[in-house]
């Protein structure tokens, strides 16, 4: 990695947000979001010329207590990097940790980092070196892997033409129990894959091709029902999917903001963020119809 890599890059960002996460102390965050003003119902490109630019940039997620935003951006040799933003001192920090390992995700108790079916558990230093999830999620080639408060897992696979599933596993009687596949309310369709679940497991977003789509891959949701199972899953509709390709949406942990991916042009892949209240009125709108 050369010397630009290797340093870590002090942000100017725009004028500091009126928004705070918590309350006086260390978990005030003046600045939160990178200092980005916060969108509406609308998709708005996330830190224009930070986290989004004409390049390739892929795979953002917080961590839990919203200081950190792990992002993978590809440099003009077209090697993938995965950066972390940092909030110390009033100010968010650009550093680049190490070359593209997988598409970060980081548990909701803030001490994972998944890897696919690789990992990362948070040590003295930062990270871990990287640790494998077992010997039941060797035979699929995991893109993303996200996990519930109850540690329970919900992970995609390459698969063939198309073809690839979306799994669980659950933690039973403190054992992790080997992967299922969903339901068919998840599993219909083509290209199915990169699912996030809610915290709570109450929604699962997921993209995929389906009938009566947009055009490329889309986003849905399924939520879950009383008697356990997942409902009917819905397109996220016009404000979000278009004829390009949208995928691997996820909630922030302070459940305010939807953040997905959108192809916008030859090798510029964009992340774009909304207010999540889409998700609880299309949460009203299905109860309404049952």
């Amino acid at each position: 990695m050369n010397s630009k890599l290797a340093g870590i890059i002090l942000l100017t960002l725009g004028a500091a947000s009126a928004y705070a996460l918590a309350g006086e102390g260390e978990g005030h965050i003046e600045r939160p979001y990178l200092g980005q003003e916060p969108p509406g119902s609308a998709p708005e490109p996330f830190a224009p010329g930070i986290i989004t630019t004409r390049g390739w940039e892929y795979g953002g997620v917080f961590s839990p207590d919203m200081r950190e935003f792990y992002v993978l951006k590809r440099d003009e040799n077209e090697t993938t990097w995965q950066h972390v933003y940092r909030y110390r001192e009033g100010e968010w920090h650009d550093e680049v940790l190490w070359e593209r390992q997988g598409t970060p995700f980081i548990a909701p108790d803030g001490q994972n980092m998944h890897l696919g079916r690789a990992y990362k558990v948070r040590d003295a230093d930062g990270w871990s070196e990287t640790k494998r999830l077992g010997e039941a999620f060797e035979p699929f080639r995991i893109m993303r892997l996200t996990a519930s408060a109850r540690n329970t897992y919900y992970f995609d696979e390459v698969g063939s033409a198309g073809d690839g599933r979306i799994r669980y596993s659950r933690i039973v009687d403190g054992e992790r129990q080997a992967p299922e596949l969903a339901s068919a309310a998840i599993n219909t369709g083509t290209w199915l894959a990169h699912p996030f679940i809610a915290p709570d497991e109450s929604y699962l977003l997921f993209d995929g091709r389906r009938e009566g789509g947009y055009g490329d891959s889309d986003i849905y949701v399924s939520f879950r029902q009383a008697d356990g199972s997942w409902g009917e899953a819905i397109n996220l509709g016009e404000t979000v999917n278009t004829a390009r390709w949208e995928a691997s949406a996820t909630v922030t942990p302070d459940g305010k903001y939807l953040f997905f991916h959108r192809t916008v042009g030859e090798g510029d892949n964009d992340i774009f963020w909304m207010d999540a209240a889409i998700i609880e009125r299309l949460r009203r709108r299905q109860a309404g119809r049952n």
